[in-house]
């Protein structure tokens, strides 16, 4: 008779047959060898859960009750697997949200909106506080042209979104609208107001356009609704006056989303910082010494969490049955044996680098370019040698999604890290505030969350050099402030707001400044 793990092995290779087909949302019906029996046998082990019923998502045996992780990884897909089971492809999201999908917006809703002649106008309850309203639409409202994104979500144009969103929307999303106008095709823009008719809609964007900076298309728009005929009353619809945007129109919205980020967030953590203590170091040597002495506290647990995927070495220790949930003692030993000798590795080299900064005078902003992929190097070399982590992790950025802990900001997809992080270090080497450097560095390099791991530790030796090379104390971060650190990421990576953040940090400089953190127990990154 086969033994348990036996058994749970042919149930991950069910599991891997599917995943293999590059599903992460899988509707139980849909897959027939995916018998009740290898479900139950699944969740059980904490390989598959529920998210509704009849459909399921993969997940990490280890995740604790509560762990929204795999939800938010998947939420989109889940939507539009579960959106086309229903209506095919009779079906989108309206306007606004469609509209901050296509401007690079990076935090999920909790409640997403489908459109459909078929939909039913109910709500679908879903994990974690989310849900799906299916709002019943007549058939004509259904764009022609949908825009199918990574997750399989159906959206309207852009151009089209910028026509059908009512003025709030301006009002409420102003950095998404901001956007979308800078991108938007004024041919089809125009083609839409003339089809339309609508001289409040044409005003309306006449004046957005003048807004963001668009002059010339402003005016072409306004001259072809009067040449058809049509006396516009031009209208601004944003509230306060716009950042001007550096940057091409048409570069990717994610960049244009950051350079918003960094413009908005600059004066707050100028204000934040203003009463901390700073001077360049008299004596590089006793302060590299005093560098030193801050060393024993050290960092979080990194913030990366992958989705579980089943492979064939899994199955086989699994049936074997040197397969446990949890990591037996000696793995775990090893593993954070090693995770300890890389982060003193990139210690070594951070803390050389901050000496020769100091002694040169060069852009710290422009060294960090030169340097960082060796300090991920050095993060994960010991690993890699142990056989804990495999060496093509090593090969660069992330080449697929990553997610967060329990945060509803989903980082830049794969594509866009190159630009994103070279946007990055632009930034960096252009700004005057040692300050603005430190706490914007260590939050746009974790909010671009550009490796498969470690995005956290480097965050944070970010954070250190830019601090020190600035004149302020190396400073950590502890443990026991880990909550209202996390929150305090999540509110700038989610609301906007790196207020919160911004205090942390200069708190714990200006308590810090007088002697290192005294903290004796044991840390993990």
């Amino acid at each position: 008779m086969a033994t348990h793990n036996q058994k749970l092995a042919q149930s991950l290779q069910v599991l891997q047959g599917i995943q293999d087909q590059g599903v992460r949302v899988i509707k139980a019906s849909r897959y027939k060898a995916l018998t009740r029996v290898h479900r139950e046998r699944l969740m059980a082990a904490g390989f598959l859960r529920l998210a509704i019923a009849g459909w399921y998502l993969p997940t990490r045996p280890d995740e604790q009750p509560g762990d929204s992780s795999a939800w938010y990884a998947n939420m989109e897909a889940f939507v539009a697997a579960y959106a086309k089971s229903r209506f095919g492809d009779a079906w989108q999201l309206p306007a606004d949200q469609s509209l901050l999908f296509q401007s690079g917006e990076t935090t999920l809703s909790r409640q997403i909106q489908i459109h459909a002649p078929k939909a039913s106008n109910d709500v679908v309850a879903l994990p974690h506080g989310c849900s799906l309203f299916l709002y019943r639409v007549k058939n004509d409202s259904l764009t022609a042209s949908a825009v199918v994104n990574s997750n399989g979500l159906r959206l309207i144009p852009l151009e089209e979104c910028l026509f059908r969103v009512p003025a709030s929307f301006y009002e409420l999303k102003p950095q998404a609208a901001h956007i979308a106008l800078r991108r938007a095709d004024i041919n089809a823009l125009s083609r839409l107001v003339l089809k339309d008719g609508s001289t409040t809609v044409a005003g309306r964007l006449v004046g957005a356009l003048q807004a963001v900076g668009r002059d010339d298309d402003a005016r072409l728009l306004q001259d072809t609704m009067t040449a058809a005929g049509h006396a516009l009353r031009v209208t601004n619809p944003f509230l306060a006056p716009l950042r001007a945007m550096q940057g091409a129109r048409t570069e990717s919205p994610y960049l244009q989303r950051i350079r918003l980020m960094w413009a908005d967030m600059r004066e707050p953590v100028v204000a934040a910082f203003v009463a901390v203590p700073n001077q360049a170091p008299q004596d590089i040597d006793d302060f590299m010494s005093d560098v030193a002495s801050r060393y024993a506290a050290d960092a979080f647990n990194s913030l990366s969490i992958e989705g579980y995927r089943v492979t064939p070495d899994l199955i086989e220790k699994v049936r074997s049955g040197l397969w446990a949930p949890d990591a037996n003692a000696a793995d775990r030993e090893m593993q954070n044996a090693m995770a300890a000798k890389g982060y003193f590795e990139t210690y070594k080299l951070v803390t050389a680098l901050i000496r020769s900064t100091l002694q040169s005078g060069e852009s710290a902003g422009e060294l960090l370019r030169r340097n960082l992929a060796q300090w991920h190097l050095a993060l994960f070399s010991p690993s890699v040698t142990a056989g804990i982590v495999t060496a093509v992790d090593l090969g660069g950025y992330r080449n697929r999604p990553v997610f967060i802990k329990d945060a509803t900001h989903v980082p830049p997809p794969s594509d866009a890290l190159m630009d994103c992080m070279d946007l990055l270090m632009v930034l960096l080497a252009q700004e005057k505030s040692a300050a603005v450097r430190a706490v914007l560095g260590h939050f746009i390099f974790v909010f671009i969350h550009p490796y498969i791991d470690g995005n956290g530790r480097l965050g944070r030796f970010i954070l250190n050099f830019m601090l020190t090379t600035g004149g302020y104390v190396w400073t950590v971060v502890p443990v026991e402030l880990r909550n209202a650190y996390m929150a305090a990421l999540a509110q700038a990576s989610s609301d906007r707001n790196i207020g919160p953040f911004a205090h942390l940090l200069a708190q714990l400089t200006t308590e810090q400044t007088a002697a290192p953190l005294d903290r004796s127990a044991q840390r993990k990154d």
